[in-house]
């Protein structure tokens, strides 16, 4: 039986390549997005998530990729994958980052859950940390970086994270569907590996998101397999590479950069500082691509 899976936001640097995975695994997809996605077999629809209203028209609208299919008529999705989002701050004002995030956020966890939708995705983010938009540079209280951290960050677009997190557990309370909560680490497309060099010879560029990366196909194969693991009620999950993006040791980085920040495990050598043992655990998610495979160090 096909499973149809809405995603939202597939338009996007992440949301693209989560679209590719599911279609190529025999998924019905239908974006939402404000920009058309250009695939031939998955039709965006143009839809404001913050307005209620059309989001509750686009859950209920047919995944079938044209208009002259036999039949157009909706049918019951599995899953939603909600990705849409301001992605960072200083690019809109601070409370349309926080209300556009928050709403649209709610909106769809009040729709699918209404719809009987059993499950939901949400792409949180590992600024929720509180190091990357920190007015200064800031401590964390420990490392690694993991799901049970007392995130307490400062900025519009971590808070409306923090926040999405909390919604989407109330509505897991309320009425039992799964909901995986992804703090993902940034996103690296593969055309930006000509960059990893440039970061080498600057550390300080990823200091604030402590090095962490996840290649936007590995990303994109944790998506999928949330959708197929079910059963896990409301889960927080970090998404991040199983290394740091960078060319120098992890205890280095952390030496000359964050010195009074205590180590709660001993540390592989150029192990992540974002945990993503949990998704490995309950997903069996496994890393495909390292920055290695198409970063030559040796010429950097």
């Amino acid at each position: 039986m096909v499973k149809r899976v809405i995603v939202t936001g597939g338009s996007g640097l992440a949301g693209k390549w989560v679209v590719k995975e599911l279609f190529e695994q025999g998924y019905e997809v239908l974006n939402l997005d404000k920009v058309p996605l250009d695939h031939p077999h998955v039709r965006t629809l143009i839809t404001d998530l913050t307005d209620a209203g059309q989001v509750f028209n686009a859950l209920a609208s047919p995944t079938i990729d044209k208009s002259y299919h036999e039949s157009i008529a909706s049918q019951p999705i599995d899953a939603i994958i909600h990705l849409a989002a301001i992605p960072q701050i200083l690019t809109y004002p601070d409370n349309e980052v926080y209300r556009i995030n928050v709403m649209s956020t709610y909106n769809i966890l009040d729709a699918a859950t209404k719809y009987n939708i059993p499950k939901v995705i949400l792409a949180s983010s590992e600024t929720t940390y509180g190091t990357c938009f920190a007015d200064e540079h800031r401590d964390p209280d420990y490392f690694p970086l993991d799901e049970e951290y007392p995130i307490n960050p400062m900025d519009s677009y971590a808070m409306s994270k923090v926040v999405n997190e909390v919604t989407a557990k109330a509505f897991q309370t309320r009425t039992g569907i799964d909901v995986y909560c992804f703090r993902i680490a940034n996103v690296i497309d593969p055309a930006r590996y000509v960059d990893f060099p440039a970061y080498f010879a600057d550390p300080i560029q990823r200091k604030r998101i402590t090095w962490s990366y996840i290649d936007t196909r590995d990303l994109a194969l944790a998506c999928r397999l949330a959708v197929e693991t079910d059963g896990l009620g409301f889960q927080v999950m970090n998404i991040a590479a199983d290394d740091v993006s960078s060319d120098r040791p992890t205890k280095e980085l952390i030496a000359e950069y964050y010195p009074n920040v205590p180590v709660k495990k001993e540390l592989g050598e150029y192990e992540t500082l974002v945990s993503n043992t949990k998704v490995k655990r309950l997903l069996g998610f496994e890393q495909q691509h390292y920055w290695r495979s198409y970063v030559d160090v040796d010429t950097k």
